[in-house]
């Protein structure tokens, strides 16, 4: 690991001038933050990382192998990252013609996780704590705690902040059973109590 004053880099990490990286921050091997890209305090960048230009990550991002995390993707904080999970950022792309000036803003809002393989599209915003499952195809925006499986992804249910599956009682209130949280379900939306 190369040791600066704030952040860890493997010696095969490959970090541009310009780019900026909080305190605490791991990267670990073959990874590539590029220019502009902005990351935050005690984030985790697995092997095989590339991090585009104006990416931002927020504090404590945790991004596992192979994935690439393209200019126009913000993930706010504590935001999880799966195993080769996917990000696009044209919709329709062209080898033949350049969209550089057309990428589109993807929001990946507090404490979301993206599970291994899943595949984010662009344009679209995942809401705080949503559960994205493993190899899912997300296509259009994601609740807040919602919890999406499927290609293309479809609700199934809702997860706490701590990944726990929330039973809403007649109420409309659920508890985490991990750490007994509460959340209230209203006009089909979460939000905790």
């Amino acid at each position: 690991m190369k040791n600066t004053p704030t952040y860890k880099a493997h010696k095969t990490a490959v970090i541009d001038e310009g780019s900026r990286i909080g305190t605490g921050t791991k990267v670990w091997h073959f990874s590539h933050i590029m220019t502009n890209a902005v990351i935050g305090l005690n984030c985790n960048l697995g092997q095989n990382v590339v991090v585009s230009p104006g990416v931002v990550l927020g504090n404590n991002v945790k991004v596992q192998n192979n994935v690439s995390i393209y200019t126009g993707v913000i993930c706010e904080d504590d935001v999880f990252l799966g195993p080769s999970c996917v990000f696009t950022n044209v919709n329709n792309p062209r080898s033949e013609v350049n969209r550089r000036g057309e990428y589109l803003k993807t929001l990946v809002k507090k404490g979301a996780t993206i599970g291994a393989n899943a595949t984010i599209i662009c344009g679209i915003t995942l809401g705080k704590y949503a559960f994205i499952g493993a190899g899912t195809v997300v296509t259009k925006n994601v609740a807040s705690y919602a919890l999406v499986v499927g290609n293309p992804s479809k609700q199934i249910g809702w997860m706490s902040s701590f990944g726990e599956r929330l039973n809403f009682n007649t109420e409309g209130i659920a508890s985490c059973s991990a750490s007994g949280k509460k959340y209230k379900l209203e006009n089909g939306l979460v939000e905790s109590i």
